[in-house]
This record gives structure tokens, C-alpha cells and sequence, in this order.
């Protein structure tokens, strides 16, 4: 996986070492990903246009926010996702995909952690069952 680091390696290595929260946006293939501690760029928008990215590009990217404690996913799957036109199937196909990619994403920069998808996301979630549970 290809990383960039905002606002540089060494203050990214520095923050997590220290423990900071830190953002990442994660490529959809799972081949790079960018990631920079949360004070330095604030929101994932910002983060991308601070490495020269469109801030129009968000919908190109798995985000999180992690840090030892957890990564929580802003779970926002883009209506043209993977060219599905389905929004069940989208949706799906969206969920998996991102908990393979992050997964993927953590621990190779060293974060056994869980994924977390917090309230005002996982309202998405609702077209994929009856919300019935075992």
C-alpha cells in the first residue's frame, strides 16, 4: 500500500505514536491512502486538498478516524458506487468492501482495532435487512 502523510511522515509517525487521532481516507482498490493526524487537517476534505487532491474526490475513498482505542467509518457509500444501480446491492457491496479495505488498511500500519460505524451513519445500513436480529 502507497501512503501519503500529511503534513509529513515523520509528524504522522510522530502522532501515532503519541497516540492522536488520525484521519485516513482510504483509496476503494485499497492501494493507497492518505493519512494525517486530525489537528492537522481537521476533516477528510480538508486533508485531501492539503495533499493536492480535489476536496471533490471525497466519495473516491473509504474515511476514517482512529486512533488505539478504534477506528469509527463515515459510512457514506457514493450513489455511483462500483456502477451499481441498486442501492441494496450498492449499499452491500459497500459495506463489505470497506471492511475488507480498512481492515486491510489498519493493521498494516500496525492497528488491531475494531471498526466502529457511529449512529448518525449507520442509518444507511437500514436497507439492508428488517432490522431483526438472532
Amino acid at each position: 500500500m502507497e501512503y501519503v502523510c500529511y503534513p509529513s511522515a515523520e509528524r504522522v509517525k510522530e502522532a501515532m505514536h503519541q497516540d492522536e487521532p488520525m484521519l485516513s481516507a482510504i483509496a476503494f482498490d485499497g492501494k493507497s491512502a492518505i493519512l494525517s493526524p486530525i489537528d492537522d487537517s481537521m476533516e477528510h476534505h480538508i486533508m485531501l486538498m492539503n495533499v493536492g487532491k480535489n476536496s471533490t474526490d471525497i466519495d473516491k475513498y473509504f474515511r476514517i478516524v482512529f486512533d488505539r482505542s478504534g477506528a469509527d467509518w463515515t459510512f457514506v457509500c457514493p450513489p455511483d458506487y462500483k456502477n451499481i444501480a441498486w442501492k441494496e446491492k450498492r449499499i452491500e457491496r459497500f459495506y463489505k468492501d470497506g471492511f475488507s479495505v480498512i481492515s486491510d488498511f489498519l493493521h498494516s500500519v500496525g492497528y488491531l482495532v475494531g471498526i466502529n460505524i457511529p449512529k448518525r451513519y449507520a442509518r444507511h445500513l437500514n436497507v439492508l435487512g428488517d432490522g431483526t436480529t438472532l
